[in-house]
């Protein structure tokens, strides 16, 4: 009896082992996890860090992808499992929008920026944006460094504001298009460009570029982000992290790298 009792508690003991050690390597589901986050590469710097803070604040942890704005536009329409979606302008936020794949209610202006022309930190070049202003000569041999000026946000602002300003037909073959903003940024600060359109914010996140001059906010349209969640998720962070984006804590941090604070907090 004594010995058909220690069986029957070994065999419970080692089926009561092989459930836990079923059980304990099952991930937590996805919705336990931080969101997922689509967002414009010139938001790197400052999302980066909110994302830090907002993780000390509530254990959580954002996953965020960075890249030009339509690229990441394109992903969400094919179905790549993003949560949040910040575009660099309205129009590729819009474009989601048309597409029914962004839940509108929770849209809103997270910041704004300002569009700046750069040099390398050890150019002599000097200038004042203005209308007419000589940026071709300016260029001498070399070409101006933007992201692409037919998609990419920060592309689009500057060749408004260098056609606004009436000198984008001298220059518009001596353009050096990028990927995107901080590929345009890169290509001045390694000295590949003289002369460089950023924005602000890009320009202040490298000690080896400086800024000539800011292009006048008449010059293109008002330069801003809109963030959303998006239709497909079911992330019950999502919602935390936007609410915390609008907190004190968060716009002091956007602020703090140069961007504009829209929200009242």
């Amino acid at each position: 009896m004594r010995l058909a009792t220690r069986r029957e508690l070994l065999r419970a003991l080692v089926a009561a082992m092989a459930i836990g050690a079923f059980i304990l390597p099952f991930p937590t589901s996805a919705e336990d996890k931080g969101p997922v986050v689509f967002a414009a590469a010139s938001l790197k710097d400052a999302l980066d860090a909110v994302n830090a803070e907002w993780k000390k604040e509530s254990g959580k942890q954002a996953t965020i992808s960075y890249a030009a704005s339509p690229a990441l536009a394109k992903q969400i329409e094919q179905g790549a499992p993003a949560d949040i979606f910040v575009s660099a302008d309205e129009d590729w936020m819009n474009y989601l929008a048309d597409r029914k794949l962004i839940k509108p209610e929770t849209r809103f202006d997270l910041v704004g920026n300002m569009l700046v022309l750069i040099a390398p930190r050890d150019s002599k070049l000097t200038t004042t944006i203005a209308s007419g202003f000589p940026l071709a000569s300016l260029l001498a041999d070399g070409h101006l460094a933007m992201a692409d000026t037919a998609s990419v946000p920060a592309g689009k602002y500057g060749k408004a504001a260098l056609e606004k300003l009436v000198v984008w037909d001298a220059v518009k073959g001596r353009i050096a298009q990028a990927e995107n903003v901080r590929a345009a940024l890169a290509l001045v600060s390694r000295g590949e460009a003289p002369l460089g359109i950023v924005y602000a914010t890009d320009a202040k996140s490298d000690p080896k570029v400086k800024v000539l001059d800011t292009f006048p906010e008449s010059t293109h349209a008002p330069i801003l982000y809109p963030i959303a969640i998006t239709a497909s998720s079911t992330n019950k962070e999502a919602p935390s992290f936007l609410t915390y984006l609008k907190t004190a804590s968060a716009q002091s941090v956007f602020e703090a790298q140069g961007f504009k604070v829209l929200l009242n907090y």
